[in-house]
C-alpha cells in the first residue's frame, strides 16, 4: 500500500526532466474554489491565458489549450491535419519521436521514419540535410507533413527546428511542419511563427511548471486550412469549435479550471523573469551540469555540443554499470528521482532535469547527490564535479534579478 503519509525531514529532490517541480505560487494560484465555467469571471480567466500563452510559443495565432496530457495534444495535431492512409515524415531522434510515429500508425497514417542509424540516431539531433533530400525525392508530394521533436526528453537534444523549416522550403515541398516540443517550451528558445512551425506541441509539466493535464496547440493559418480538408476522425479534438468559444474566453466543454488558475500564474512568472532570461538560467545550469559530468569522467548522452539540452543532461554509465540500479540507490539514499534510461538506453544512462523551477542551489545539491551515489555505486568517478561547477555558476552571468524585457 502506498504511504502517503511518509515525509521524509527536508524536501524530496524531484530531478527528472519532468514533471518538474511545482512553485509554492502556483500551487497555492490552485488551491481557489473553482468557478462556474460559464460564469464572466471564468471567461476574464480564459482571455488573460489565452493571450499569455501566445507570448510563451511566440505566436500571433491561436494555440488551442486541452484538458489533456501531451500525448493528446499529439493526437489532436495529427487527427486536426491529416487523413487515413497520408504519408508522413518522422524523424527518430528518441523514445518520445518513436512513440509519435507508434500513434500515427494506429491512427490510420503512414509513416516513414527517417534517422541515423543505430545508437547514433539517439544522441544527436535532426539532420534537416536528410529531410531536405528525401523531400526533393518525393516529386508527386505524397509526404504531407514533417513530424520532428524539438526537445528530445529521452536523449537531452534540442534540434534546430528553424534549419528543418530551411530544409522544407529548399527542397520547395508544401508539407506541414508538426513539432513536439513538450519539454522545450518555456525552457529553451522556441519561436513558433518565425520558424514557421505549422502545428506546434506541448504540456503543462515541464517548463510550465505546472502538474500534468495541459497541454497545447499552436496552429498557423495554414495548418487551420489544412483542418478543412482533414479527415481523419475527431470530435475532442477538433479545433474550429474550440478557436470559436475561445474568443470569448470560453472552451465548448468542461476546462480545467484550478489547473488553468495555475497556468495564469505561470504565465505571469515567466514573463515577469522574461523568457530571455529564463532561456539564459537553463543554458546556465545546464552548462554546470556538464562541467561536473565531464568532471567524473563519465560520457554525455548527446553526442554533439551544437545540440545540448538546455532542459536535461543524459550521464552514460561506464560498460557492465546498470543506471537503474544507481537511480535506485541515489533515491533511496538521499531521497531524490533521477530520470531513467528509456527505450534503446534502458539501464545505460539516468537523466538530470534542470528544467522550471530550478536555480543554482538546487542544482548543486543534485549534483552533489549524484556524486554521493556514484561513489558508494562503486562507479569510477575521475574527480569531483562539484568544484567544476560551482567555478562555472560563481562566473557565468545570473540573471536574478533582471529585469524583463518586453
Amino acid at each position: 500500500m502506498l504511504k502517503l503519509d511518509f515525509h521524509p525531514a527536508g524536501r524530496h529532490f524531484l530531478q527528472i526532466p519532468g514533471p518538474s517541480p511545482v512553485p509554492d505560487r502556483i500551487l497555492r494560484a490552485m488551491s481557489y474554489p473553482t468557478i462556474d465555467h460559464r460564469g464572466p469571471e471564468f471567461g476574464e480567466l480564459g482571455l488573460e491565458v489565452l493571450e499569455g500563452i501566445k507570448k510563451i510559443f511566440k505566436t500571433q495565432h491561436p494555440v488551442v489549450i486541452y484538458p489533456a496530457s501531451g500525448t493528446g495534444a499529439w493526437e489532436a495535431a495529427l487527427s486536426n491535419t491529416l487523413s487515413p492512409g497520408d504519408q508522413v515524415l518522422m524523424f527518430e531522434t528518441g523514445h518520445f519521436a518513436t512513440l509519435w510515429k507508434k500513434m500515427a500508425e494506429k491512427l490510420g497514417l503512414r509513416p516513414e521514419f527517417l534517422g541515423l542509424p543505430g545508437i547514433e540516431g539517439w544522441r544527436r539531433g535532426v539532420q534537416p540535410q536528410m529531410i531536405e533530400e528525401r523531400l526533393r525525392a518525393d516529386a508527386q508530394h505524397a509526404l504531407k507533413a514533417v513530424c520532428v521533436v524539438h526537445n528530445e526528453t529521452s536523449t537531452g537534444v534540442t534540434s534546430d527546428i528553424a534549419a528543418v523549416r530551411r530544409a522544407i522550403d529548399a527542397a520547395g515541398h508544401p508539407a506541414l511542419l508538426l513539432v513536439d516540443t513538450i519539454s522545450g517550451l518555456a525552457c529553451a528558445d522556441y519561436r513558433h511563427d518565425e520558424w514557421g512551425v505549422d502545428v506546434t506541441v506541448s504540456g503543462s509539466q515541464k517548463g510550465l511548471m505546472l502538474p500534468p493535464g495541459i497541454s497545447f496547440n499552436a496552429i498557423s493559418p495554414k495548418a487551420m486550412a489544412a483542418n478543412q480538408h482533414a479527415k481523419l476522425p475527431r470530435s475532442f479534438w477538433d479545433w474550429p469549435e474550440i478557436v470559436e468559444m475561445n474568443k470569448a474566453g470560453y472552451w465548448p466543454y468542461t476546462p480545467n479550471t484550478n489547473l488553468l488558475y495555475g497556468l495564469h500564474e505561470a504565465i505571469e512568472m515567466i514573463l515577469g523573469e522574461g523568457l530571455d532570461n529564463v532561456f539564459a538560467r537553463h543554458e546556465r545550469l545546464a552548462e554546470a551540469t556538464r562541467r561536473a559530468v565531464r568532471a567524473w569522467g563519465l560520457d554525455i548522452q548527446c553526442a554533439d555540443p551544437a545540440v545540448y539540452s538546455p532542459v536535461l543532461t543524459g550521464v552514460m554509465m561506464p560498460e557492465g554499470v546498470d543506471a537503474d540500479a544507481v537511480r535506485k540507490l541515489i533515491y533511496e539514499r538521499f531521497d531524490m528521482s533521477l530520470g531513467t534510461g528509456l527505450g534503446k538506453m534502458k539501464g545505460r544512462m539516468f537523466r538530470i532535469g534542470h528544467l522550471g523551477d530550478c536555480n543554482d542551489l538546487t542544482l548543486l545539491a543534485t549534483l552533489a547527490g549524484c556524486e554521493m551515489g556514484l561513489r558508494l555505486a562503486g562507479v569510477p568517478v575521475r574527480e569531483s564535479g562539484m568544484p567544476a561547477a560551482m567555478e562555472w555558476l560563481s562566473q557565468a552571468p545570473n540573471t536574478r534579478g533582471l529585469k524583463a524585457v518586453a
